[in-house]
């Protein structure tokens, strides 16, 4: 192709091309204009629409606000009519509640109360808006009647559901802490009875402004609470009567036949019987046991379990007080409530204590004994007691602490008047054994101070209230453990001093030997065979060797009675002879030695036949030793005088052989020999 032709085609393509161009641009201008048409159109469409809405708006506002006028209105209207069916109500109130007012609350509690809430709700009505209307006085009336009935109600509810607890059950309850068991829950109202009780208790303190209702509360429940700890003690005097069985204050006891079947129990400690021997023995000399001491052992351990029943009790009784009565009233309530149970049982403790004194006065200290269990258990539950007690006045905490300073000081004065009356006890023939044995001023000492190893802690602290050292404040138990060993000492002391006394009563050397033997070996034996030792041996060291000096002096001196015996036939004293034949001076004084020997023998064996060693050991010892040194003197007598020619009458002069001697040495000290 040609320059030329190439050229022209380019041009004609150019040309098309523009063509093409300005018709796409004419399209797009048509397009433009439509558009510009239809927004036009849109606009005028929208202003429209806009002044239609304001037509509207102008038409629907007022219409709007005399709607919510005409509302307004309506509920003011509504409003109107209740608070006038409110106030016509108040004048209802007396009408409709007045039935059920005068019947009382009984079996329909919710129901009365409910009533009561629209009596006084009338009431303040009327006080506030009209208080010179009839009506006001009408229901104010109904109101204190309604109230007087809820009080009446809460007495006659606490009256008739208030019981005394049983005796089995109060047993129960206290041996629980003993036994381990889980801790028993008293129910002393039904809970519906409770229930009812609390609502009217409530009700009184917020809307009958009465306080008598905690009155009559604590009245109740405390005579509930005297007549169970008495009810127990008549059941301990029923038992005792039934079995047969005094109830020793010391000793354990157990109960038959409940319901429970498990044994009455001392609260908080074991007993020993001990304490029933100690007392027996003690009053031996005043006679067997009469009734009224028998009586007295039962009142005794009664009392022990009302303290421990008082506690018990008295718990329960102010978890009951905290569910019924307002919280700032409980204290004040419990401590009324308690007062009569406890007033008896601090006088019955007083008058235990006066006993104790009378019985000092009497010199019958087997009856002071009665003071150490009471005062250990009244030790033991104090902190439980103190517990209980919180909170209460002043006068009522310190009434147990003061029993106990009072219990206290008596046994101190009883311990120490018993120690003097073992030291003053006078010295009188008809009082001393003719036979030498054990001095019951020494067994009666002796099973007094083994008693008190069944109350070391008390009788020490009876000890330590009555000093006035700077070292008695702690009232330690170590330094109560002292005070009572150097009252042991003390004991044992006027009691060595005595005997000593009493010893020279005997116009016979020997059986005042043989006295001092048998009570100092006594007392070493009684204090081997228990703990007494350990305890006497913190004062005096050397204890055991003490005694047994003593009692090796005595067989000592008793073994001189009999030189006058074996004087005859002893060796230094035997005779020396000139030649072969005997003079009649001589033959004399052989018939004489015979002869003394045998009556000094006859005449000891009869008379010291007749005394009495008791212990077995020490008798057959004192035999044993007596018998090989006369003997073996009269042995040797006898084999150098029986082939010499001193008398043609030998069976006058040598009556006994050496095997008989010993014979009769064997049958000392028995009378049934």
């Amino acid at each position: 192709m040609s320059p030329s032709e190439e050229c022209s085609g380019r041009k004609r393509s150019i040309e098309e091309r523009l063509k093409q161009e300005e018709e796409t641009l004419s399209f797009i201008k048509d397009s433009m204009e439509k558009s510009d048409q239809l927004t036009k159109n849109m606009v005028s469409i929208l202003s429209s629409f806009e002044s239609r809405l304001m037509k509207l708006e102008n038409s629907i506002i007022p219409v709007h606000k005399q709607t919510e006028n005409l509302q307004r209105l309506q509920e003011n209207v509504d409003k109107t009519l209740l608070c006038l069916d409110h106030v016509i109500s108040y004048y209802h109130v007396a009408n409709d509640t007045e039935r059920i007012i005068k019947e009382g609350p009984t079996g329909r509690l919710e129901e009365y109360l409910g009533c009561i809430e629209r009596i006084q709700r009338a009431v303040e009505y009327f006080q506030d808006n009209n208080p010179d209307s009839p009506e006001l006085n009408r229901v104010k009336s109904l109101f204190e009647r309604g109230k007087e009935s809820l009080e009446t109600e809460f007495r006659s509810l606490m009256t008739r559901n208030s019981k005394a607890v049983p005796p089995i059950m109060i047993l129960d309850l206290i041996s629980v802490e003993d036994d381990g068991e889980e801790e028993l829950t008293l129910e002393h109202l039904p809970e519906s009875v409770l229930q009812d009780v609390i609502c009217i208790s409530l009700w009184l303190v917020d809307f009958g402004r009465n306080q008598d209702f905690m009155n009559v509360y604590y009245q109740i429940r405390s005579s509930q609470l005297d007549r169970s700890i008495k009810g127990l003690k008549e059941h301990f005097r029923k038992n005792s009567s039934s079995f047969g069985v005094p109830y020793s204050p010391a000793v354990q006891n157990k109960r038959k036949d409940t319901p429970t079947k498990k044994p009455i129990k001392r609260p908080g400690h074991e007993h020993d019987s001990r304490a029933k021997h100690m007392g027996d023995a003690l009053t031996e000399k005043h006679g067997p046991s009469s009734g009224k001491e028998d009586v007295l052992d039962i009142e005794l351990d009664a009392y022990i379990h009302g303290i421990s029943a008082f506690v018990k009790l008295a718990q329960s009784e102010y978890q009951l007080l905290g569910r019924i009565i307002p919280e700032h009233h409980q204290k004040k309530t419990f401590d009324s409530l308690i007062q009569e149970a406890l007033d008896n049982l601090m006088i019955e403790g007083e008058n235990i204590v006066q006993a104790a004194r009378k019985a000092i006065v009497r010199h019958d200290y087997s009856a002071v004994l009665t003071i150490f269990p009471i005062l250990r258990h009244l030790k033991q539950i104090k902190p439980e007691f103190d517990k209980v007690l919180q909170g209460t006045a002043a006068s009522t905490k310190n009434k147990l602490p003061n029993l106990i300073n009072s219990m206290e000081t008596t046994g101190a004065k009883a311990l120490d008047d018993f120690a003097d009356s073992i030291k003053n006890d006078p010295d009188k023939e008809y009082n001393m054994p003719k036979d030498g044995t054990v001095h019951e001023l020494t067994s009666n000492a002796i099973l007094f101070l083994q008693q008190l190893l069944d109350f070391q802690e008390t009788a020490g602290a009876m000890l330590a209230s009555q000093e006035t050292s700077s070292s008695a404040t702690s009232y330690s138990s170590e330094f109560n453990r002292r005070l009572l060993s150097n009252y042991m000492c003390k004991v044992l002391g006027n009691l060595q001093l005595n005997l000593l006394s009493k010893s020279k009563v005997y116009e016979d050397m020997a059986l005042s030997a043989i006295f001092l033997h048998n009570n100092y070996n006594y007392i070493l034996k009684s204090l081997e065979k228990s703990e007494l030792i350990q305890l006497v041996s913190i004062t005096l060291k050397n204890a055991e060797k003490h005694y047994r000096g003593h009692i090796e002096e005595q067989i000592k001196l008793y073994q001189n009675s009999w030189l006058k015996v074996t004087d005859y036939v002893s060796e230094k004293n035997l005779l020396v002879f000139q030649g072969a034949k005997l003079k009649d001076k001589e033959r004399q004084m052989i018939k004489e030695r015979f002869k003394g020997f045998n009556d000094g023998l006859e005449e000891l064996c009869k008379i010291q036949k007749a005394w009495a060693i008791p212990d077995q050991e020490q008798r057959d010892k004192i035999r044993q030793a007596q018998k090989k040194i006369i003997q073996n003197d009269y042995a040797a007598f006898l084999q150098r005088y029986e082939n010499v020619h001193f008398t043609k009458n030998y069976e006058k002069y040598i009556k006994y052989s050496v095997e008989q001697v010993g014979e009769m040495i064997e049958k000392l000290f028995d009378t049934s020999a």
